[in-house]
């Protein structure tokens, strides 16, 4: 299948270099020379123009910063720019209300189109093992579902337009939340006199056990290989983390949601990266606890 991709970043740039070792044939476009170098390197062919790549594709990928660069992006280049009968797919994390915005726009000049905000971060887009929460028509999704997992493990349809964003969005508060928690239990059972690696034995096996624990532990030196390990350094930046929670305190307010949880989180996070920490891994706030 021919592929334009758009958004070649840390997560673009892997994501991009599997669809070409599953066999795709992939237009590659980013404002980033560099990124356009590597992409080149791994097997894509590069455009100096967004509404060039996407000429003659089946298919379009896009793995943007915000939404309104997603939907300058499919306004200006992709829309009424691919063939009729490609289908899109925004791999970007952005608020719901933008999502189901361009998706209402492209289903209206003909296309089929998903979003698919992703989860597992750099060395799972390098990996090919991302989750992929898909929103869309289920003829969109049946035609997305081979592509996104090229570059996935799990390619979970959520629902209707807008449904990938709001899984995405859900999902990483919930994550944010207990990572503060865990990095809380931690800085207190040394505090108390507990060896980090005792309280990981027994927590881990027992009801205080959770995913930023046992896969991504904050404290170096115990459990699995994590960014703690190499000084918070690679993994999923504080300052994405604080992107997903103000969408998430976004989401709460146009729902009338209640997040106390969710809210506290976001501040913590917040002050952690307005003290110039956004370039450090989310799990380095251990460091400000």
């Amino acid at each position: 299948m021919k592929i334009a991709f758009i958004g070649l970043g840390n997560m673009g740039g892997g994501m991009a270099a599997n669809l070409v070792k599953a066999g795709h044939e992939v237009n590659a476009f980013d404002l980033s020379e560099e990124a356009l170098s590597a992409a080149k390197g791994n097997g894509c062919a590069t455009f100096s123009d967004a509404r060039e790549a996407v000429q003659g594709v089946e298919a379009v990928v896009t793995m943007l910063p915000n939404g309104a660069i997603v939907k300058s992006v499919y306004t200006d280049s992709v829309i009424g720019h691919a063939p009729a009968g490609a289908v899109l797919l925004d791999c970007s994390t952005i608020d719901v209300a933008s999502a189901r915005e361009v998706i209402s726009a492209a289903e209206a000049a003909g296309y089929d189109m998903v979003d698919a905000p992703v989860s597992g971060g750099i060395a799972a887009a390098n990996g090919g093992t991302l989750t992929f929460m898909v929103g869309g028509t289920g003829e969109a999704f049946a035609r997305a579902e081979p592509i996104l997992g090229a570059m996935g493990k799990a390619v979970i349809h959520a629902g209707d337009a807008g449904n990938g964003q709001a899984a995405k969005i859900c999902n990483n508060m919930l994550l944010g939340i207990h990572m503060i928690g865990t990095c809380e239990a931690f800085a207190m059972a040394q505090k108390l006199g507990l060896d980090p690696q005792t309280f990981y034995d027994i927590s881990s096996v027992s009801s205080g056990q959770n995913w930023s624990m046992t896969s991504y532990c904050p404290v170096p030196g115990v459990g699995p290989q994590s960014p703690s390990d190499n000084d918070y350094q690679g993994g999923f930046a504080t300052a994405l983390m604080l992107k997903d929670l103000r969408l998430a305190m976004e989401a709460a307010e146009s729902s009338g949601s209640a997040t106390p949880m969710g809210a506290r989180a976001a501040a913590l996070y917040e002050d952690f990266n307005g003290a110039g920490n956004g370039g450090l891994d989310f799990s380095a706030i251990i460091k400000m606890l």
